[in-house]
């Protein structure tokens, strides 16, 4: 199946790089692009993308805004991946972004083999929190800024002691093969919690998940 994706950037030869490379994979059509994030709300509306690449700083709605409205919607409309593009210099941005839904991020700068890679990854329903940065990020901002509390823990009471386990191993960073062997499951079984989770949770994928662990307080920084 063909992964369709827009490309939201502000930078023209950027969004024209990025295209080039991915619309030379056979599993991947670029539909479109946009130069700021109302263009990607409307590109999102008419072609139906699996994954939107959204930067994080454009102008007239940026990459946070636009990501809130297009995972937000309550309509059943269609909701795609957004995969945000970013530097280390808009951390904060990203945190927020997975917050509001987000599958992951992608330094703009990464090799070309990364970014095919992260929009296969993302259009699979995976998040992209493999890279340590990642979970640093994460831990940085839930230690520095942490979210207002709504009774997360309460969020937790549904989970399973197993459920809740494996919640926990994926906050730390492990895959399903690690979680898997330090569990002495199949990875198969993992999976099937893992899915089990993110439903009990309400949650999208993976990047969700690690951000309630430690909004919950089921994980704290540096531990």
């Amino acid at each position: 199946m063909t992964i369709r994706v827009i490309i939201a950037d502000d930078q023209a030869m950027v969004r024209a790089g990025f295209a080039a490379l991915l619309n030379a994979q056979a599993d991947i059509d670029v539909v479109g692009d946009a130069a700021d994030g109302a263009q990607a709300l409307e590109a999102s509306g008419r072609t139906h993308p699996d994954v939107v690449l959204m930067d994080v700083r454009m102008p007239v709605m940026d990459g946070l805004e636009a990501t809130r409205q297009l995972l937000g919607r309550t309509d059943g409309g269609h909701r795609p991946r957004v995969l945000m593009l970013t530097t280390f210099d808009v951390d904060d941005y990203v945190y927020e972004a997975l917050r509001a839904g987000a599958s992951g991020f992608l330094l703009k700068d990464a090799p070309p083999a990364d970014l095919i890679g992260a929009v296969r990854v993302v259009a699979a329903g995976e998040a992209l929190l493999a890279p340590s940065v990642t979970r640093r990020l994460i831990e940085d901002f839930a230690r520095s800024r942490p979210a207002p509390r709504r009774d997360p823990k309460l969020r937790l009471n549904g989970l399973t002691p197993r459920e809740t386990e494996v919640l926990e191993l994926i906050a730390r960073g492990l895959s399903n093969q690690e979680i898997a062997a330090g569990l002495v499951l199949a990875e198969q079984t993992v999976k099937t919690h893992i899915g089990r989770i993110l439903a009990k949770l309400d949650l999208r994928d993976r990047a969700q998940a690690v951000v309630l662990a430690y909004e919950s307080g089921l994980v704290t920084p540096g531990q």
